[in-house]
């Protein structure tokens, strides 16, 4: 089907809703509004679009009026740069949409290999993506801070909550290389250390259905570095699913039930995110045409501190601001790892 006759399609549709609105009964009502509201955006772009196709064509048609010419040149100009743009946007509106864009993410930021210095820059890492958090208006919640004994920490998870955190941080799942110097190295030698970061979409209780006889919970008590206790009650909670085996544990909160809860929450997280990955086979074969697999083995980010610059290794972006970024600064390389999907997604679209 030619665009032309997709966007005859979606007019129709929202003109079928609204008349549809006028005359159905109360329990049909919420369904109807709810298809026409996520289809208002799309309507508006398109009126858009076909307006500006309609003042293009008029601005072509006074260009043979002398008088007019300089005139309806310039417009015919602006508009035939615009419209490209705006059918792109309309292409875009209508990819299929991953559903958890949308949603709020958990975020789990680990140390891989490189010992206390995998610790130390994890816990840099997960500070950067906090900052960023703030920039975008987003509430940052600490789930769990395991802290090492040099000021690193053995794991970190947070949750975000805001509108479209999944779309803009999804591609930050994978290992994240860095290379420098440690401060506890004495021969100046760089040093190259990962830290693994998992992006997790939110899950809603209508997602994942977990029943409590599959949970083995302990209790315990919590530890902070140096083995000290954080308290002296058995608070610490950590939740076995047993038909997968996933295990979260948490320890943050001087509360039992709070633990608890905030285990549960990372806990279904996994789940759909398992559930997600397992179901999705058009991803998985639609990977070349990703910027990245999802894969959390893929070294997909390298931190060269001596160098100053910031790498990304699937799409090739090099930047000379690791200040920056490590300020929670990620709007450029965020910016271009979303572009560079919508280019690769268009183009899986138009063959």
């Amino acid at each position: 089907m030619s665009l032309p006759q997709k966007l005859d399609r979606l007019l129709n549709r929202a003109d079928e809703l609204r008349h549809l609105l006028n005359t159905a009964d109360g329990a049909q009502v919420g369904t109807i509004a709810r298809e026409l509201s996520e289809l208002d955006p799309l309507v508006e772009k398109v009126q858009a679009y076909r307006a500006a196709e309609r003042a293009r064509d008029e601005a072509e048609a006074m260009l043979g009026d002398p008088e007019l010419k300089e005139l309806a040149e310039a417009e015919y100009l602006d508009l035939k740069d615009r419209l490209p743009l705006l059918e792109r946007e309309i292409r875009l509106m209508l990819l299929p949409r991953d559903i958890a864009d949308e949603r709020s993410a958990i975020l789990e930021v680990r140390p891989a290999a490189g010992g206390d210095e995998a610790a130390l820059f994890a816990a840099e890492l997960f500070g950067a993506y906090q900052r960023y958090a703030a920039r975008q208006g987003w509430r940052f919640e600490v789930l769990d801070y395991d802290e090492s004994d040099l000021g690193g920490v053995k794991g970190a998870t947070a949750s975000i909550e805001g509108r479209g955190v999944f779309a803009k941080l999804k591609f930050e799942s994978g290992v994240h290389r860095v290379q420098r110097v440690p401060a506890t190295e004495s021969q100046g030698r760089i040093h190259t250390s990962t830290v693994t970061v998992a992006v997790l979409p939110e899950a809603e209780d209508v997602d994942v259905q977990v029943n409590e006889s599959d949970l083995r919970i302990d209790t315990y008590r919590a530890s902070g570095a140096g083995g000290q206790h954080v308290n002296k009650t058995d608070s610490a909670v950590r939740i076995t699913h047993l038909p997968t085996g996933i295990v979260v544990a948490m320890q943050e909160e001087k509360s039992q039930h709070k633990n608890r809860a905030k285990a549960m929450k990372v806990l279904r997280a996994r789940l759909f995110d398992a559930e997600r990955t397992r179901l999705d086979s058009a991803r998985a074969a639609d990977r070349k045409g990703q910027v990245g697999t999802g894969d959390r083995s893929e070294r997909i980010r390298t931190y060269n501190f001596p160098q100053g610059r910031v790498t990304d290794h699937r799409i090739g972006l090099t930047i000379h601001k690791i200040d920056r970024v490590m300020l929670g600064e990620f709007d450029e390389v965020i910016e271009a790892l979303v572009s560079e999907d919508e280019a690769a997604r268009l183009a899986a679209d138009a063959e």
